[in-house]
């Protein structure tokens, strides 16, 4: 992976500073605005259609066919200078092509690194593949800077043809000997793509929103400073191959001179000076060059402005940036990232350009007057960072709040200006268990090492929970040093902190597991040596070598022999990392044990290793409520893949029905395009409370996912399917209260007690299977409208106060329109009614069905209890005209209808 990065922006620096070269030699400056322009709106229509095609075809032949294309595109380029044969189009055609292939071959590698590595070692290595990236663009750009004047530029373009050719043998290779090894279940779940549109999170939260602002504005500087940077460049080297030279030098200076920043200076300025002062550093020094510039209008400035961007971007303003961005939840930073990185900087990019033609084109200004745009732009950005950095403090203080103890009330504290470093230090020192685990696992977002002094003092905390946390927290921080209280830590008797220090000396053994496996594998201490079997399960997944080495399926088949020590949680969940069919019974077997902490690492262990033999096993475990929320989750980690085959149960009624009706909530874990789509598959099955159970999962990912999108028309379809059952429940329920109204009239001697309590019991069911009926409705408006404003309404319908349910129906009158209008608001105007008053009972005596038309209607409707409590009032009533609707159910597959059918009959007919 180091070597295919390595690769990839080794020919970007080649290209890069070829092409640009071509294209101002040729076209100048002027048109660089037209260039900005084109890159935006073809970078933002290709993000588009591509996350489409990822969402088709193998990522695999993706690849391939990227690499393909850009080989032929550098061949054909090469050809063409070669010959002689360029003109504007292809010159703005090629510098289009480089802009996209410099997005999408960075996103298909990170694509590409997520389905090979585990989070694990993800952790781990990417930092290392990272390198292989910025060690790259070193060596593209300056062998260009070398070859470019001796050989010409087409004779680079083939070089980085040449270069992308060896990208192939690493990818199949790659493939071969960790993708291939993958199950579907675990490729699928490794390439996770953002479902919705980011824009609506990005617009609701004030913190995300200024730091996309920020992004903006500070790309259109950095766009603005290209320009004067190329403009100034072409008008000082005429020669397109000295001018290539000149460019791939000073691209690949950039990137070395960035990197020394990024190792010696980022974390101690940003250490001492806070993230603040960080930000405003790349402002303030292309702020301070473009002064420079108007006094010293010459190449050397504009070099030392296009310096500060291309130097502190990458090291300074980037981790200030990362951290600046800690307080928002890890997956809102997932799904907003590429849209900021991608759609906004394309914005940026194409408003660039269409400042250019404006100020240069337009009014024929000229580089003193974009050097004062410059000036007014990076002004705007200092208040944005200004801006962005209180939206910090505020989103800080209530992460804090929100896990510290609810009895707490901090909320009107004033939010104190202090640097983000001391309010983390702060935590650190002071803070309770629940915010010290907060701010730990924020850390491990991003790793920084100032903090590895205050995690260390950590380890001696009295919460297990919290030492744990920091020692998965140490080796990111500090890599060089080891903690020495290592046999203190493994010795505590804790699972979970001794799994994290095991970890921690993994890391630190980097490719040299074995010194660790050879120590503790053997070790005296059984749960230090059931740790180190799970840990050597965990690293030789997908490692054939290290699994060989040490013997990994003897050991588990020796551990499983032994009768002492017992099995315990980390052996079995040694078998679900381990990946060997053979041993997956124990697992099948503790998923029945009635050991709950057993049954609960079993549930874990089926989890890791989404073999498809444990999730009918898994789903029948979801009724039982203790243990609910593990198998959710270990079904959900078998990725979306699942879904089809959850829906096909669902559906054939391949599990009993108690099943089928968790279903819901384990397509609502996924929160994603795909578990919608399956919801949507559910809604149609004929029991009732299966519906109810799809319908809060859906508005539960709304609720979540508020970008994800809806078939509004499939939505109205099923709020009209929705009010025809209820108007005829409803219907039923009317026939039962006048009944039952005029059973009240009557003396009490000609009613039996049974036939009442039985009437009543039918009537409390109706009014259950109503407000049911009533919330998949509302439900289903919050899916279509404004979600919190339909909940306020469905409340409000709810509320003992006429006065709500007054406001709320007229609320709804404005909400709603059309048909939907006509059909929803009789139906919610009844439902606000009080039956229990005369007067509405009056109200509803007119068209409402016979009692034989009301039974017919119930036993029609798929819900067992239902038809259970309409045979048993129906028995009794002892009344003979009913007695055909009983015989209907006296051969019935279920058995308890027609045990109660047939009962129903003898009560009307007693022998």
């Amino acid at each position: 992976m180091f070597c295919y990065i390595f690769l990839i922006i080794s020919v970007l620096l080649i290209i890069k500073p070829t092409i640009n070269a071509l294209f101002l030699s040729e076209l100048g400056a002027e048109k660089l605005s037209i260039a900005y322009l084109l890159v935006a709106f073809t970078a933002v229509g290709s993000s588009f259609f591509y996350t489409r095609i990822l969402n088709k075809f193998e990522l695999n032949h993706i690849i391939k066919t990227t690499l393909t294309t850009s080989i032929i595109v550098l061949i054909a380029l090469g050809s063409l200078l070669k010959i002689g044969l360029m003109n504007t189009y292809l010159l703005f055609f090629f510098y289009i092509w480089v802009a996209i292939y410099a997005v999408l071959s960075a996103s298909q590698f990170w694509v590409l690194a997520n389905l090979v590595f585990n989070v694990r070692d993800a952790k781990r290595l990417f930092g290392f593949i990272g390198s292989g990236a910025i060690l790259g663009g070193i060596f593209g750009g300056y062998l260009t800077s070398i070859l470019a004047p001796l050989f010409g530029n087409e004779i680079m373009i083939f070089i980085a043809a040449l270069l992308l050719l060896g990208c192939f043998p690493l990818l199949r290779f790659i493939w071969k000997l960790r993708v291939n090894k993958l199950d579907e279940f675990k490729q699928k779940k490794r390439i996770s793509l953002t479902d919705g549109h980011p824009y609506k999170l990005i617009k609701k939260s004030r913190h995300l929103t200024y730091m996309a602002l920020t992004v903006a504005v500070g790309v259109l500087v950095a766009k603005l400073v290209d320009y004067l940077f190329s403009d100034f460049a072409a008008k000082s080297i005429a020669d397109p191959e000295e001018l290539t030279s000149f460019l791939a030098f000073w691209f690949s200076t950039f990137n070395l001179l960035s990197l020394g920043v990024q190792l010696l200076l980022t974390h101690r300025i940003v250490g001492i000076w806070g993230v603040g002062f960080s930000l405003l550093l790349l402002p303030l020094g292309i702020l301070l060059g473009s002064v420079f510039f108007l006094i010293l209008p010459e190449l050397s400035a504009i070099v030392a402005i296009k310096a500060m961007d291309g130097i502190l971007k990458q090291s300074i303003n980037k981790s200030a940036s990362e951290l600046l961005a800690l307080p928002l939840p890890f997956e809102l930073k997932n799904r907003t990232k590429s849209f900021i990185d991608v759609v906004v900087d394309s914005i940026a990019t194409g408003f660039a350009g269409l400042l250019l033609i404006f100020f240069v084109n337009g009014l024929d200004l000229g580089t003193m007057s974009i050097t004062l745009l410059i000036i007014g732009l990076v002004l705007v950005w200092i208040l944005f960072v200004g801006v962005l950095r209180k939206e910090y403090y505020i989103t800080f203080k209530k992460n804090l709040e929100n896990v510290s103890d609810k009895t707490t009330h901090v909320s009107n504290t004033k939010v104190k200006n202090v640097s983000v470093v001391e309010g983390m230090r702060n935590v650190f020192s002071n803070g309770t268990e629940e915010q010290l685990l907060f701010m730990l696992n924020k850390l491990m977002e991003i790793n920084d090492r100032r903090f590895s002094k205050d995690v260390l003092r950590l380890l001696n905390h009295p919460s297990l929970k919290v030492k744990a946390a920091a020692m998965r927290n140490l080796f990111f921080l500090d890599k060089t040093t080891m903690v020495v209280n290592i046999n203190e830590l493994l010795g505590c008797g804790d699972e979970e902190l001794t799994l994290a220090t095991f970890e921690y000396l993994l890391l630190h053994a980097d490719q040299h597991e074995e010194y660790v496996f050879d120590q503790f594998l053997d070790a005296d201490d059984p749960l230090i040596r059931d740790t180190a079997l799970y840990c050597l399960a965990r690293e030789s997944a997908g490692n054939h070598t290290l699994k060989a080495r040490y013997d990994l399926e003897g050991r588990l088949g020796k551990r499983l022999s032994q009768n002492e020590p017992s099995i315990n949680p980390l052996v079995l969940k040694s078998i679900g990392a381990a990946g060997y069919a053979q041993f997956y019974p124990v697992i099948l077997e503790n998923l029945k044990e009635k050991d709950e902490v057993l049954k609960q690492a079993a549930i874990i262990a089926a989890g890791i290793s989404m073999h498809p033999m444990f999730i009918d096993t898994l789903l029948h475990l979801l009724p039982q409520k203790a243990t609910r929320p593990l198998v959710v989750e270990a079904l959900n980690n078998y990725g979306p893949r699942i879904l089809p085959l959850l829906v096909s149960h669902v559906k054939n009624r391949s599990v009993n029905l108690e099943i089928c009706r968790f279903v819901p909530l384990v397509c609502r874990s996924f929160m994603s395009k795909e578990a919608v789509h399956s919801l949507f598959q559910l809604f149609d099955d004929v029991d009732l409370s299966i519906r109810l159970e799809v319908v809060r999962a859906l508005s539960d990912i709304r609720k979540e996912r508020p970008t994800l999108r809806f078939n509004r028309f499939k939505i109205v379809s099923k709020i009209f399917e929705e009010c025809k059952l209820y108007h005829q429940t409803l219907s039923a329920m009317h026939t039962q209260i006048i009944i039952s109204y005029r059973n009240r009239k009557k003396s009490g001697a000609h009613i039996d007690s049974e036939e009442r309590d039985a009437r009543a019991s039918l009537l409390e069911l109706l009014e259950k299977r109503l407000d049911s009926g009533l919330e998949r409705i509302f439900k289903l408006l919050g899916l279509k409208y404004v979600q919190e404003d339909v909940q306020n309404a469905y409340l409000g319908l709810l509320s003992p106060k006429e006065e709500s349910r007054i406001k709320a129906i007229e609320f709804l009158d404005n909400l709603l329109t059309g048909n939907l209008k006509q059909k929803l608001l009789p139906i919610i105007e009844e439902a606000a009614m009080d039956f229990s008053s005369e007067e509405a009972i009056q109200k509803i005596k007119h068209n409402i069905p016979s009692e034989m038309e009301c039974f017919e209607q119930l036993l029609q409707v798929p819900d067992v209890n239902l038809k259970l409590a309409v045979i048993y009032l129906i028995g009794k009533q002892k009344d003979s005209r009913f007695k055909p609707l009983l015989e209907r159910f006296v051969a019935d597959n279920n058995q308890k209808l027609k045990d109660f059918a047939l009962k129903a009959l003898d009560d009307i007919n007693p022998s």
